[in-house]
């Protein structure tokens, strides 16, 4: 199974087709590759409610199930490099404090 049109975008680092997904186990967004791979280790699924949901494939819980499809993260295959930053500009200086003087 592949994503719908209606979830499919760009990367704005490499311009690949990726898609949108809440992970499963904290509600998080996640970028996940729009094309699904063997070699992945996510099961995405569309959920009832239209959305597009994510978890890990592990050990403990290896199988594709019915309507799930296997992907990889797109940060593990992006061939941009992610800014170390995570896009905060860098502290130059003090902070001025509201000091009081009496």
């Amino acid at each position: 199974m592949k994503p719908s049109r209606a979830h499919l975008t760009t990367c704005r680092r490499c311009g690949a087709r990726i898609c949108w997904a809440l992970t499963t186990a904290n509600g998080r967004r996640q970028p996940v590759d729009a094309e699904p791979t063997e070699a992945g280790n996510l099961a995405v699924m569309q959920g009832p409610d239209g959305v597009l949901y994510v978890r890990s494939v592990t050990a403990a819980r290896p199988d594709i199930r019915p309507g799930e499809w296997q992907a990889m993260p797109h940060h593990a295959t992006c061939p941009s490099p992610r800014s170390s930053s995570s896009g905060q500009r860098a502290r130059t200086g003090v902070r001025p404090a509201p000091w009081a003087q009496r």
